[in-house]
């Protein structure tokens, strides 16, 4: 989640779905004050670990990893549980501060809560800011997009290890390795895990490589460990189940008969005759030529849940007759300069993609409504840096024996129920909840997940269990 042109940050914060940046100022380790959701406010404890940027390289330097930990009120509190945040690049710390703010004081009842702000995260980001790309905007086609993108990071890539970064330590491997440090750290034998999106494919890793000290899991919205780049036919399989549901719509369907082929000819007419549009950034107006691969990536940020699902009839239907005006909510992010971050992209570069899936993904683009837009930058930076490729051993997958929760919504658009039926198949142990109509957010969703999830990590029994939510209210205006 970086700061590019139409980033997956950037266009998350467009949608309001944005991952929150951490909630507490800089301070050391012991009692603190935390602000919650809604001004809600906690007594907490802040603490800090040592960990090598690069475990494998013995000359890197050390770096400060923070967590923000809840007290349990149980009289016996159960095993640690420590939250996993997604992105790449998502603060547990930040999370803390928003709808999924009540799960944590509720699982308090259970254990010690453990918002931890994974390496290059939060106040855990020892990888010094970069000033903005220099110069014009590039055109945001594919073309031009990655290009620039590109640079930029190797640029980057070159000034943070000149600077003595250890950037080849950016990856899950050793962020998995961290979470067994901060085990620990706590003192604890074993410790339960609870993730959402890439901390699941966090969770994979430390279960992969620290299984015997990880006790449960509850994890959403899975992504898997070969699954960095998803698969453009699983996408599109989940625009046609969207398109079905504007049946229920008499005059949405009227006025779009088919949402996927009108997305797919809007992103070719724009991708071939990018629309110039004018957008103000700090106070100059700045001239944004917006290709379809741009509004590729916007379409795949917004399928994220259904509150922005629901814009896509209207918003396609708009750019399909000219009217370019109903991107303005859009521009002030659109016409952002390339900035690289670090994490979320040495992060995903590093888990990287098997060549049997490239080829897939390759394929499956030609044609596919979205291309190979969802989870810019990969794979489009493959390449960008040596000798950071964690390999297949690290993407091959696992058979789980821990007990688990597995949590996920029908109409997630960025981990596709087809993408996460291939992790589901890998826990042995498993017990599944299934929102119908909940998106990518589904922890928070529906009422009744909180108390499951509690239950589980209680160790009251949960069965199978199936949550229902209305369908979105699609809009053409």
């Amino acid at each position: 989640m970086t700061n590019a042109p139409l980033s997956r940050r950037a266009v998350l914060a467009a949608a309001g779905l944005a991952i929150p940046a951490s909630a507490i100022a800089q301070a050391q380790s012991g009692p603190i004050r935390f602000k919650g959701w809604r001004d809600q406010e906690t007594d907490a404890e802040q603490g800090f670990l040592e960990v090598p940027e690069d475990r494998s390289d013995p000359g890197s330097r050390r770096i400060r990893l923070s967590y923000v930990r809840f007290p349990s009120t149980a009289q016996r509190p159960g095993r640690p549980i420590v939250y996993l945040a997604g992105g790449p690049g998502g603060t547990a710390t930040g999370t803390a501060t928003g709808p999924r703010f009540p799960i944590f004081q509720a699982l308090r009842g259970v254990a010690d809560v453990i918002a931890f702000d994974q390496r290059g995260t939060g106040q855990s980001n020892h990888i010094p800011a970069r000033a903005p790309r220099p110069g014009p905007l590039p055109v945001l086609t594919r073309a031009g997009i990655t290009s620039a993108f590109r640079d930029e990071f190797q640029k980057a890539w070159v000034d943070w290890t000149s600077a003595g970064v250890a950037m080849r330590g950016y990856n899950t491997a050793q962020s998995a390795d961290d979470i067994d440090d901060l085990r620990r750290h706590l003192g604890a034998e074993k410790i339960d895990l609870w993730g959402i999106s890439y901390g699941t494919h966090l969770a994979l890793s430390v279960l992969k490589r620290h299984g015997d000290r990880i006790g449960r899991v509850a994890l959403a919205s899975l992504e898997g460990q070969d699954q960095t780049v998803k698969r453009p036919a699983r996408l599109d399989a989940y625009l046609q189940r969207i398109d079905a549901l504007l049946d229920a719509d008499p005059a949405t369907r009227a006025a779009v008969p088919d949402l996927p082929a009108l997305m797919r000819a809007v992103h070719e007419r724009f991708e071939a005759n990018p629309a110039r549009l004018t957008t103000g950034l700090q106070g100059a107006a700045v001239e944004v030529q917006l290709g379809g691969f741009a509004l590729q990536m916007l379409a795949g940020s917004l399928i994220a849940n259904p509150p922005s699902l629901a814009m896509l009839p209207g918003l396609y239907l708009a750019l399909d007759a000219g009217r370019t005006a109903v991107l303005d909510p859009f521009l002030g992010l659109l016409g952002r300069p390339v900035v690289i971050s670090g994490m979320p992209e040495a992060m995903d570069l590093a888990s990287g993609i098997s060549p049997e899936r490239l080829r897939l993904v390759e394929q499956e683009a030609r044609t596919a409504v979205l291309g190979d837009a969802l989870n810019f930058p990969m794979p489009h930076l493959l390449g960008a840096a040596p000798d950071v490729d964690l390999g297949e051993a690290f993407r091959a997958p696992l058979r789980v024996e821990t007990p688990a929760l597995l949590v996920a919504g029908t109409l997630d658009g960025r981990t596709p129920l087809e993408e996460q039926a291939e992790v589901v198949a890998q826990f042995q142990n498993r017990t599944r909840i299934t929102v119908e109509n909940a998106g990518h957010n589904v922890f928070e969703s529906h009422p009744e997940v909180q108390d499951l999830i509690v239950r589980f990590f209680s160790g009251d029994p949960v069965g199978d269990t199936r949550l229902s939510l209305p369908p979105p209210a699609f809009r053409l205006g």
